[in-house]
Protein backbone atom coordinates (compact mmCIF):
# COMPACT_ATOMS: atom_id res chain seq x y z
CA UNK A 1 0.00 0.00 0.00
CA UNK A 2 1.22 3.56 -0.79
CA UNK A 3 2.13 5.73 2.22
CA UNK A 4 -0.05 7.80 3.41
CA UNK A 5 0.75 11.58 2.75
CA UNK A 6 -1.15 13.09 5.57
CA UNK A 7 0.61 13.73 8.76
CA UNK A 8 -2.75 15.31 10.27
CA UNK A 9 -6.59 15.14 8.87
CA UNK A 10 -7.83 18.73 9.96
CA UNK A 11 -9.55 20.47 7.17
CA UNK A 12 -11.15 19.01 3.90
CA UNK A 13 -9.07 21.13 1.72
CA UNK A 14 -6.13 18.37 2.43
CA UNK A 15 -8.22 15.66 0.05
CA UNK A 16 -7.81 15.67 -3.61
CA UNK A 17 -9.74 12.69 -5.64
CA UNK A 18 -7.09 10.05 -5.00
CA UNK A 19 -6.70 10.57 -1.79
CA UNK A 20 -10.54 10.52 -1.42
CA UNK A 21 -10.08 6.75 -3.16
CA UNK A 22 -8.24 5.76 -1.02
CA UNK A 23 -9.58 6.58 2.27
CA UNK A 24 -12.73 5.20 0.56
CA UNK A 25 -11.41 1.91 -0.30
CA UNK A 26 -9.92 1.36 2.88
CA UNK A 27 -12.95 1.99 4.54
CA UNK A 28 -14.91 -0.45 2.01
CA UNK A 29 -12.16 -2.88 3.63
CA UNK A 30 -12.96 -2.09 7.06
CA UNK A 31 -16.66 -2.92 6.81
CA UNK A 32 -16.14 -5.81 4.91
CA UNK A 33 -13.53 -7.00 7.45
CA UNK A 34 -16.26 -5.85 10.21
CA UNK A 35 -18.96 -8.37 8.94
CA UNK A 36 -16.61 -11.13 8.14
CA UNK A 37 -14.65 -10.91 11.44
CA UNK A 38 -11.39 -10.95 9.89
CA UNK A 39 -7.51 -9.57 9.64
CA UNK A 40 -8.08 -5.97 11.06
CA UNK A 41 -9.27 -6.89 15.00
CA UNK A 42 -5.08 -6.34 16.04
CA UNK A 43 -3.80 -4.25 13.12
CA UNK A 44 -3.09 -1.07 15.81
CA UNK A 45 -2.37 -3.13 18.96
CA UNK A 46 -0.58 -1.23 21.45
CA UNK A 47 -0.89 2.29 19.60
CA UNK A 48 -3.15 4.16 21.84
CA UNK A 49 -5.71 7.60 20.65
CA UNK A 50 -6.22 10.43 23.45
CA UNK A 51 -9.83 11.55 22.51
CA UNK A 52 -9.51 15.53 23.40
CA UNK A 53 -13.41 16.86 23.28
CA UNK A 54 -14.20 20.12 24.87
CA UNK A 55 -17.02 20.19 23.11
CA UNK A 56 -20.04 17.64 23.39
CA UNK A 57 -20.27 14.96 21.27
CA UNK A 58 -22.25 11.26 20.66
CA UNK A 59 -21.58 9.94 17.32
CA UNK A 60 -18.34 11.54 16.33
CA UNK A 61 -16.29 10.77 20.22
CA UNK A 62 -17.88 7.35 19.96
CA UNK A 63 -17.42 6.43 16.57
CA UNK A 64 -13.71 7.10 16.84
CA UNK A 65 -13.64 5.71 20.37
CA UNK A 66 -15.09 2.18 18.94
CA UNK A 67 -12.99 2.43 15.33
CA UNK A 68 -9.95 2.71 17.78
CA UNK A 69 -11.18 -0.28 20.03
CA UNK A 70 -12.07 -2.78 16.91
CA UNK A 71 -8.67 -1.86 15.59
CA UNK A 72 -7.01 -3.51 18.65
CA UNK A 73 -5.56 0.21 20.12
CA UNK A 74 -6.62 1.59 23.22
CA UNK A 75 -8.33 5.35 24.14
CA UNK A 76 -7.59 7.69 26.89
CA UNK A 77 -10.37 10.33 27.00
CA UNK A 78 -12.17 12.84 28.94
CA UNK A 79 -15.43 14.20 27.12
CA UNK A 80 -15.46 17.89 28.39
CA UNK A 81 -12.30 18.93 28.38
CA UNK A 82 -13.43 22.79 29.23
CA UNK A 83 -13.90 21.18 32.34
CA UNK A 84 -12.06 18.31 33.49
CA UNK A 85 -8.77 18.89 32.03
CA UNK A 86 -5.94 21.49 32.89
CA UNK A 87 -7.88 24.00 30.11
CA UNK A 88 -9.84 25.00 33.47
CA UNK A 89 -6.76 26.08 35.00
CA UNK A 90 -5.78 28.40 32.18
CA UNK A 91 -3.48 25.88 30.50
CA UNK A 92 -3.01 26.93 26.44
CA UNK A 93 -4.07 24.39 23.65
CA UNK A 94 -0.59 24.16 22.37
CA UNK A 95 0.34 23.22 26.16
CA UNK A 96 -1.84 20.44 26.31
CA UNK A 97 -1.19 18.83 22.92
CA UNK A 98 2.61 18.83 23.37
CA UNK A 99 1.76 17.03 27.10
CA UNK A 100 -0.62 14.83 25.48
CA UNK A 101 2.32 13.79 23.01
CA UNK A 102 4.20 11.57 25.95
CA UNK A 103 0.84 9.92 26.48
CA UNK A 104 -0.74 9.01 22.83
CA UNK A 105 0.14 8.16 19.29
CA UNK A 106 -2.57 10.23 18.01
CA UNK A 107 -4.80 12.83 19.13
CA UNK A 108 -8.42 12.99 17.72
CA UNK A 109 -9.83 16.71 19.16
CA UNK A 110 -12.74 18.39 18.87
CA UNK A 111 -12.73 21.93 20.41
CA UNK A 112 -15.06 25.07 20.36
CA UNK A 113 -12.66 27.38 18.46
CA UNK A 114 -12.35 27.55 14.48
CA UNK A 115 -8.64 26.74 13.25
CA UNK A 116 -7.61 25.41 16.48
CA UNK A 117 -7.18 21.37 15.34
CA UNK A 118 -4.23 23.54 12.31
CA UNK A 119 -3.29 25.33 15.70
CA UNK A 120 -3.04 21.75 17.56
CA UNK A 121 -1.22 20.31 14.39
CA UNK A 122 1.45 22.99 14.38
CA UNK A 123 2.93 22.11 17.98
CA UNK A 124 2.33 18.05 17.64
CA UNK A 125 4.64 15.35 16.55
CA UNK A 126 1.77 12.89 16.56
CA UNK A 127 -1.20 12.65 14.20
CA UNK A 128 -3.91 15.55 14.83
CA UNK A 129 -7.43 14.50 13.52
CA UNK A 130 -10.47 17.57 13.42
CA UNK A 131 -13.40 16.08 15.29
CA UNK A 132 -15.05 19.67 14.60
CA UNK A 133 -13.64 23.29 15.30
CA UNK A 134 -16.18 25.60 16.56
CA UNK A 135 -18.28 27.09 13.49
CA UNK A 136 -14.82 25.93 11.00
CA UNK A 137 -14.80 22.50 9.43
CA UNK A 138 -15.68 18.85 10.53
CA UNK A 139 -13.46 17.27 7.68
CA UNK A 140 -13.75 13.42 9.16
CA UNK A 141 -17.93 13.96 9.23
CA UNK A 142 -17.21 15.61 5.20
CA UNK A 143 -15.37 12.59 4.49
CA UNK A 144 -18.22 9.70 5.93
CA UNK A 145 -21.14 12.33 3.82
CA UNK A 146 -19.01 11.45 0.88
CA UNK A 147 -18.70 7.67 1.59
CA UNK A 148 -22.57 7.43 1.93
CA UNK A 149 -23.33 9.58 -1.15
CA UNK A 150 -20.95 7.49 -3.59
CA UNK A 151 -22.56 4.61 -1.61
CA UNK A 152 -26.15 5.71 -3.19
CA UNK A 153 -25.34 6.78 -6.56
CA UNK A 154 -21.87 4.64 -6.51
CA UNK A 155 -20.76 7.93 -8.27
CA UNK A 156 -20.12 11.46 -7.50
CA UNK A 157 -20.69 13.13 -10.03
CA UNK A 158 -23.48 14.65 -12.17
CA UNK A 159 -25.22 15.69 -9.01
CA UNK A 160 -27.50 18.44 -7.16
CA UNK A 161 -27.51 18.72 -3.83
CA UNK A 162 -29.86 20.73 -1.44
CA UNK A 163 -27.84 21.89 1.94
CA UNK A 164 -30.78 23.34 4.00
CA UNK A 165 -31.03 24.65 7.49
CA UNK A 166 -28.06 26.31 9.70
CA UNK A 167 -25.24 27.04 6.90
CA UNK A 168 -23.55 29.97 8.26
CA UNK A 169 -22.31 27.86 11.78
CA UNK A 170 -22.84 24.50 10.22
CA UNK A 171 -19.07 23.08 10.02
CA UNK A 172 -20.06 19.74 8.15
CA UNK A 173 -21.56 21.94 5.19
CA UNK A 174 -19.02 23.57 5.09
CA UNK A 175 -16.33 20.82 4.87
CA UNK A 176 -18.77 18.95 2.61
CA UNK A 177 -18.85 21.95 0.05
CA UNK A 178 -14.99 21.59 -0.18
CA UNK A 179 -14.52 18.13 -1.02
CA UNK A 180 -17.84 18.14 -3.54
CA UNK A 181 -15.27 20.55 -5.39
CA UNK A 182 -13.33 18.03 -6.91
CA UNK A 183 -16.35 16.22 -8.91
CA UNK A 184 -17.65 17.19 -12.25
CA UNK A 185 -21.28 18.48 -12.84
CA UNK A 186 -21.97 19.19 -8.92
CA UNK A 187 -24.35 21.56 -8.21
CA UNK A 188 -25.12 22.81 -4.58
CA UNK A 189 -28.65 24.85 -3.80
CA UNK A 190 -27.99 26.62 -0.10
CA UNK A 191 -31.68 26.80 1.32
CA UNK A 192 -31.30 28.70 4.59
CA UNK A 193 -33.11 31.58 7.06
CA UNK A 194 -31.62 34.88 6.68
CA UNK A 195 -29.37 34.77 9.48
CA UNK A 196 -27.84 31.65 8.73
CA UNK A 197 -26.84 31.95 4.98
CA UNK A 198 -23.85 30.41 3.92
CA UNK A 199 -20.73 32.62 4.28
CA UNK A 200 -18.70 34.12 1.36
CA UNK A 201 -15.77 31.84 1.66
CA UNK A 202 -17.37 28.96 0.57
CA UNK A 203 -19.16 30.61 -2.62
CA UNK A 204 -15.45 32.23 -3.47
CA UNK A 205 -14.11 28.92 -3.24
CA UNK A 206 -17.13 27.27 -5.33
CA UNK A 207 -16.60 30.25 -8.03
CA UNK A 208 -12.94 29.64 -8.14
CA UNK A 209 -13.57 25.86 -8.38
CA UNK A 210 -16.55 26.62 -11.10
CA UNK A 211 -19.18 24.57 -9.30
CA UNK A 212 -22.63 26.56 -9.83
CA UNK A 213 -24.75 27.44 -6.89
CA UNK A 214 -27.41 29.18 -6.27
CA UNK A 215 -29.55 30.43 -3.14
CA UNK A 216 -33.28 29.84 -2.55
CA UNK A 217 -35.81 29.95 -0.05
CA UNK A 218 -38.63 27.64 -0.38
CA UNK A 219 -37.91 23.79 0.15
CA UNK A 220 -40.75 22.83 -1.19
CA UNK A 221 -39.70 24.00 -4.36
CA UNK A 222 -36.00 22.46 -4.74
CA UNK A 223 -37.24 18.94 -2.95
CA UNK A 224 -38.70 17.85 -6.25
CA UNK A 225 -35.11 18.82 -8.41
CA UNK A 226 -32.21 17.82 -5.92
CA UNK A 227 -30.68 14.47 -5.57
CA UNK A 228 -29.72 14.25 -1.93
CA UNK A 229 -31.38 16.93 1.04
CA UNK A 230 -28.70 17.24 3.45
CA UNK A 231 -30.41 18.77 6.38
CA UNK A 232 -28.95 20.43 9.27
CA UNK A 233 -30.34 21.44 12.70
CA UNK A 234 -30.03 25.26 13.50
CA UNK A 235 -27.27 25.50 16.39
CA UNK A 236 -28.74 27.41 19.00
CA UNK A 237 -25.08 27.26 21.37
CA UNK A 238 -23.60 29.15 17.90
CA UNK A 239 -26.04 31.81 17.74
CA UNK A 240 -24.55 35.68 19.57
CA UNK A 241 -28.70 36.84 19.57
CA UNK A 242 -31.71 35.12 20.97
CA UNK A 243 -33.25 36.84 18.08
CA UNK A 244 -31.75 35.55 15.67
CA UNK A 245 -32.21 32.22 16.93
CA UNK A 246 -35.33 32.71 17.49
CA UNK A 247 -36.38 33.93 13.69
CA UNK A 248 -34.55 30.80 12.60
CA UNK A 249 -35.92 27.90 14.44
CA UNK A 250 -38.26 25.48 12.93
CA UNK A 251 -38.24 27.63 9.74
CA UNK A 252 -37.60 24.40 7.75
CA UNK A 253 -38.76 21.07 8.40
CA UNK A 254 -38.94 18.17 5.95
CA UNK A 255 -42.37 17.06 5.94
CA UNK A 256 -43.32 13.80 4.71
CA UNK A 257 -45.62 16.17 2.12
CA UNK A 258 -42.06 17.58 1.26
CA UNK A 259 -40.26 14.10 0.85
CA UNK A 260 -43.23 12.49 -1.58
CA UNK A 261 -42.45 15.20 -4.16
CA UNK A 262 -38.12 13.97 -3.72
CA UNK A 263 -37.02 11.49 -6.85
CA UNK A 264 -38.01 8.21 -6.21
CA UNK A 265 -33.45 7.41 -6.04
CA UNK A 266 -32.88 10.90 -3.88
CA UNK A 267 -31.68 10.47 -0.60
CA UNK A 268 -32.13 12.28 2.70
CA UNK A 269 -28.56 13.40 5.23
CA UNK A 270 -28.33 14.73 8.01
CA UNK A 271 -24.81 15.08 10.67
CA UNK A 272 -27.19 14.42 13.42
CA UNK A 273 -28.72 15.11 16.13
CA UNK A 274 -32.08 16.38 14.81
CA UNK A 275 -34.27 18.44 16.64
CA UNK A 276 -37.26 19.20 14.80
CA UNK A 277 -36.13 19.62 10.91
CA UNK A 278 -36.81 15.94 10.24
CA UNK A 279 -39.56 14.23 11.82
CA UNK A 280 -39.47 10.88 12.65
CA UNK A 281 -42.03 9.70 10.82
CA UNK A 282 -39.70 10.41 7.86
CA UNK A 283 -37.81 7.39 9.23
CA UNK A 284 -38.92 4.30 7.82
CA UNK A 285 -39.12 6.20 4.21
CA UNK A 286 -36.32 4.06 2.06
CA UNK A 287 -34.68 7.55 1.37
CA UNK A 288 -34.22 8.31 4.48
CA UNK A 289 -29.79 7.84 4.91
CA UNK A 290 -28.96 8.93 8.30
CA UNK A 291 -28.73 6.56 10.26
CA UNK A 292 -26.27 4.65 7.96
CA UNK A 293 -24.38 7.95 7.23
CA UNK A 294 -23.82 7.71 10.74
CA UNK A 295 -22.86 4.30 10.95
CA UNK A 296 -20.42 4.82 7.73
CA UNK A 297 -18.76 7.06 10.39
CA UNK A 298 -17.36 4.09 12.20
CA UNK A 299 -15.43 2.74 8.68
CA UNK A 300 -14.33 5.94 7.77
CA UNK A 301 -12.68 6.41 11.35
CA UNK A 302 -11.73 3.67 11.35
CA UNK A 303 -9.74 3.97 7.85
CA UNK A 304 -7.93 6.92 8.57
CA UNK A 305 -6.82 5.43 11.67
CA UNK A 306 -5.27 2.97 9.95
CA UNK A 307 -4.10 5.09 7.24
CA UNK A 308 -2.23 7.57 9.82
CA UNK A 309 -0.77 5.13 12.20
CA UNK A 310 0.13 2.28 10.13
CA UNK A 311 3.15 4.18 9.27
CA UNK A 312 4.28 5.07 12.17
Amino acid sequence: MTAFPLEHVVESQQFDRDLLETVFRTADRMKADLAGKRSLAKSLDGKIMASLFYESSTRTRFSFESAMLRLGGSVITTENAREFSSAAKGESLSDSIRIMNGYADVIVMRHNEAGSAVRAAEVSAIPVINAGDGAGQHPTQALLDMYTIVDAFQRLENLKIAMVGDLRYGRTVRSLSYLLTKYANVELIFVSPQVCKMEKDIKDYLEKNNVPWREESDLSLVAPEVDCIYMTRIQKERFHSVDDYQAAASKYILSLDCVETMKKDAIIMHPLPRVDEIPKEVDSDPRARYFEQAQNGLYIRMALLYLLLQKN
